[in-house]
């Protein structure tokens, strides 16, 4: 039986209607299939014409490389030169006075006057202070009364002797009364001497009043105003007063360089000594070695000297810090480098030396003493050899060069 004349109407239109919907299905899974495949060969595509690119790309940079290898590099090149040098050795030290007094008055009294200003330079001898003299001119005269009635009893003893040695040999006094005579004589003439030494005393007080200057120096801050009390036992003085015209400094040196340093003051050379600031940048004066201490201290393995410097101009300042260097040798006719020119490594010290082809090479040198910006050269170049201050991290064996020297255009190396 027909299955169309049994089913109903509404039924095959629902069965239609499914049939529309599904038919497309099939078909939109075919189209994602193709999308696929094509972005696949796209790929592929893209993998294989990209290939000779990146070749090219290496072959590209491995020719720019070769040239870079092959360019020539500026530096910077200075000639060794045969000249002098100096073999210096150098210390910590400090600016220390070679006299420094603490001014004590030597007599308890009022300190009347101070004829100082403070920070002022005062020569030996000079009046400083003023203390009340006139307890001591009152001892004076005291002194001078008792003096003057001793010689008078002294003056009656003597004469009375006189008389007693003329009746002796008339047996008209005893010889006993004599000689008592003659040791009062003795005892007044100790008595006047008493007085004397009291008088000097009193002048002596007197002069102590005057406080003066033991020292030629600065006088530092004042320590008592004028108006106290002040006694010869007080542990603070009056004032104080330190040497800077000349004055000294006193550095140290390792053990190690203590022999070259004795033995050339044994010959009688004067060894001059330079004193720089605390940056080693400033010379502030130039003196001359005066000694050495006597014995190295073990804790440090130096050695303590001093040197005197004039300080005319007031540059040194006591307890200053300083660095001191001390020229020990000099050698002349070396063979002289700027010091920037040598390298080293953990082997040897070298230097770029640049031939006459304007081509470099490695030098192996031994360098001696250093000093400022030079160096001496031992063994490995001649005066007159040209080598490469600056720009040695571009260079290698046999590299090409364009030499410049400071101050100067472009020249060649063998120029």
């Amino acid at each position: 039986m027909d299955r169309n004349i049994l089913t109903p109407p509404e039924r095959r239109e629902d069965r239609v209607a499914e049939e529309q919907v599904s038919q497309p299905r099939p078909r939109s899974r075919r189209l994602w299939v193709w999308i696929v495949l094509v972005l696949l060969v796209a790929l592929v595509a893209y993998i294989v014409f990209r290939r000779p690119s990146n070749t090219q790309n290496a072959g590209a940079r491995s020719a720019a490389g070769g040239s870079r290898g092959a360019m020539v590099v500026p530096v910077v090149a200075a000639k060794a030169q045969k000249g002098d040098i100096g073999v210096y050795y150098s210390g910590l030290g400090s600016v220390t006075p070679i006299y420094t007094v603490t001014v004590k008055t030597r007599v308890d009294g009022q300190l009347m006057n101070v004829f100082y200003k403070e920070g002022q330079t005062v020569n030996k001898g000079a009046l400083l202070a003023e203390i009340d003299p006139r307890p001591f001119q009152v001892q004076l005269t005291q002194a001078e009364g008792q003096l003057l009635k001793d010689e008078a009893a002294l003056q009656n003893a003597r004469v009375d002797l006189q008389r007693y040695e003329t009746l002796l040999p008339k047996n008209a006094i005893p010889e006993q009364q004599v000689a008592t005579q003659k040791a009062l004589i003795a005892q007044d003439q100790g008595a006047i001497k008493t007085d004397q030494g009291n008088v000097d005393n009193a002048k002596l007080n007197l002069v102590y009043c005057r406080v003066t200057a033991p020292i030629s120096g600065r006088i530092g801050l004042r320590l008592v105003d004028p108006g106290n009390i002040v006694h010869a036992s007080d542990a603070n003085g009056l004032m104080i007063i330190t040497q800077v015209q000349p004055i000294s400094v006193i550095f140290t040196i390792s053990e190690d360089q203590v022999p070259a340093v004795a033995s050339a003051m044994h010959a009688g050379r004067k060894l001059q000594v330079e004193a720089y600031d605390r940056e080693m940048k400033n010379k502030l004066a130039q003196g001359v070695l005066a000694t050495l201490d006597n014995q190295i201290d073990q804790t440090t393995g130096t050695l303590r000297l001093r040197a005197i410097f004039n300080n005319k101009d007031g540059t040194l300042f006591p307890n200053q810090f300083v660095n001191a260097r001390m020229l020990v040798q000099e050698k002349k006719g070396v063979t002289l480098l700027p010091t920037a020119a040598i390298q080293r490594n953990s082997q040897m010290s070298y230097v770029y030396l640049v031939k006459p082809d304007q081509t470099v090479t490695v030098r192996p040198v031994n360098a001696g003493t250093t000093e400022g910006a030079n160096t001496e050269v031992v063994s490995g170049l001649a005066p007159g050899d040209v080598v490469v201050t600056s720009g040695v991290d571009k260079l290698q064996e046999g590299s090409k060069v364009t030499v410049h020297f400071p101050g100067e255009g472009g020249q060649k190396a063998g120029q």
